[in-house]
């Protein structure tokens, strides 16, 4: 081989290695069921940061041993896809998972626990809806103590876990299609676009108007003016 074609190859393994970054693998899942564990439930939420509508968490249970390949070399931390790559695997997902679930909580909810507790509610209504019961659990960023399950926490684990990639696109289709709902009741504040989020186009509506009842009160910039808005 000579020096171009080595620089070319050695340029083609560097992307390669980029590519995989933006891909999770089944590593974590793999040790599980190495270890005996059979239902490895990987978990994620969507809407945590949002001004309005609930927090939604997804739960899927992937085939035991299954392969990285097809759909599941496919999936990508929700925030990475578009909305119609989005829907396109939130179907896949819910055709080929051993089981899959999802759980919320409201903004009422979130005003009255605060947001983190909110987040673990809506996991666990996920983990109890899920139609297998799982033996092990993968989460991102949050601990579920009060579940009687093993389970593991990782720091961008939508970015490294399949399972988890999984969770975050289901939540996400979710959530996104709840909001879109909520436009229908309070077209005014353009939920169908932003989503919720802190977007200036929701927040000159929020000035204007003033909240709505699916707000979350708790939240800056609605907690500071909430005299206002009261």
């Amino acid at each position: 081989m000579n020096r171009e074609s080595r620089g070319i190859v050695t340029e083609l393994s560097e992307e390669n290695r980029e590519l995989e970054k933006l891909y999770p693998s089944l590593a974590e899942e793999r040790k599980l069921w190495r270890a005996g564990f059979t239902r490895v439930a990987g978990l994620d939420e969507a809407g945590r940061g949002a001004l309005a509508g609930p927090v939604v968490a997804g739960a899927v249970i992937l085939p035991e041993n299954t392969r990285h390949a097809g759909l599941w070399a496919a999936v990508q931390d929700s925030k990475l896809l578009s909305p119609l790559r989005r829907e396109e695997l939130s179907v896949r997902i819910q055709g080929q998972a051993a089981a899959w679930s999802l759980g919320q909580a409201s903004a009422a909810e979130i005003d009255a626990r605060g947001i983190a507790p909110a987040t673990r509610l809506a996991m666990r209504r996920a983990v109890q809806a899920l139609l297998l019961r799982p033996d092990h659990l993968l989460l991102d960023w949050v601990q579920l103590k009060s579940l009687n399950l093993p389970q593991l926490s990782f720091t961008k684990g939508d970015l490294r876990i399949v399972s988890i990639a999984a969770a975050s696109i289901l939540a996400k289709v979710h959530r996104d299609r709840l909001l879109c709902q909520l436009h229908e009741r309070y077209p005014a504040y353009g939920f169908h676009s932003h989503k919720g989020y802190a977007v200036r186009t929701h927040l000159a509506a929020i000035e204007q108007l003033g909240p709505c009842p699916s707000h979350r009160r708790s939240f800056s910039p609605l907690r500071k003016d909430e005299t206002l808005f009261s």
